[in-house]
């Protein structure tokens, strides 16, 4: 019997042919690079959970930032650890709060530096939780309002792009109103649209303080089995007026990464999470896995799947190793 003539292992032989013909292509700009920042002068601490992760100072923040910036990635994304918490989250609004003040003084440093607004209330309250905390139930239309405030803050100190994470229903469209309303038209909006309650959060509690004191998140974190129910929320933040929406977890999610690709024609983002990252780096410590090509295909996966950029940990590390390519 004659071979077939179809060998799909000819353009496999070399370099230059299996670069031709790569379907997907992982690109410093489709990174942006999370970084924790605190009070204090000259704060540069390792996060025990997230090796090779930081909470950082302004001061020093702003000199971790030029690395972002020599590598190209896409943009940064700032979580703030407050001075001081409180039952409201009022360090998340505060005009000079942690991410507000280091916001001036990166876009004072690095104008062109595209600036991410995490919002949310969990790393500013005293009892971990998202929003006001009313016996052991979050109040859902009051924490809105915070939510909305918080943007406004934000968008004043000079971020690009502002992010809810809360995952409360309506907070797109209450947010929304808020800018339009303060003159911020054009500042867009990037919802955590499909954010399940993950086990892969635990270093980022850790680096941020943000456990809640008692009870958890499934009121209002999403099921990670209800696929269907994950396409509603994406669809119902596009309605009230987000600009990207995103996928959270990545990785374990990258179905319904692949699903939201194809049933939305909108800008899509996805979080490789700190549990995903951690486990990288523990496996790499361990001899393992290899670093460096583990981390590279984990991200390509979630590109491939269909995402336009990723949050990650990685993305300094990773930029500068497609660079290095």
């Amino acid at each position: 019997m004659a071979f077939p003539q179809t060998r799909l292992r000819r353009l496999r032989q070399t370099p230059p042919l299996r670069r031709l013909i790569r379907e997907t292509n992982l690109n410093p700009a489709d990174l942006v690079m999370p970084f924790f920042v605190c009070p204090g002068k000259n704060v540069e601490t390792e996060i025990s959970s997230l090796p090779g992760q930081y909470r950082y100072s302004i001061d020093a923040l702003v000199k971790a930032a030029g690395e972002a910036v020599k590598a190209k990635i896409g943009g940064v994304i700032l979580f703030g650890l407050p001075e001081k918490k409180d039952p409201l989250g009022k360090g998340a609004y505060a005009k000079n709060g942690v991410v507000q003040t280091a916001a001036r003084a990166l876009k004072d440093r690095y104008p062109d530096l595209c600036l991410i607004a995490d919002l949310c209330l969990c790393e500013y309250t005293d009892h971990g939780h998202c929003g006001i905390l009313k016996g052991d139930q979050i109040l859902n239309d009051e924490t809105v309002e915070l939510y909305a405030q918080t943007a406004v803050s934000q968008a004043e100190a000079g971020f690009d792009l502002i992010a809810p994470s809360g995952m409360m229903d309506g907070q797109v469209s209450a947010i929304r109103k808020a800018l339009d309303s303060f003159g911020f038209e054009m500042t867009p909006i990037l919802a955590y649209a499909a954010k399940t309650a993950s086990a892969f959060y635990g270093p980022f509690r850790d680096a941020a303080g943000s456990a809640p004191k008692s009870g958890d998140r499934l009121s209002h974190q999403m099921d990670f089995s209800n696929s269907r129910e994950m396409m509603r929320e994406i669809s119902s933040d596009i309605e009230e007026g987000a600009d990207i929406v995103m996928v959270k977890p990545a990785l374990p999610n990258l179905d319904i990464l692949k699903e939201a690709r194809s049933r939305f024609d909108w800008p899509l983002a996805a979080y490789q999470v700190s549990g995903e990252y951690a486990m990288i780096k523990a496996a790499a410590k361990n001899g393992w896995v290899d670093e460096k090509k583990t981390a590279l295909e984990s991200l390509t996966s979630i590109k491939r799947a269909g995402a336009d950029f990723i949050l990650t940990y990685f993305a300094i590390e990773a930029a500068r190793w497609i660079q290095d390519k």
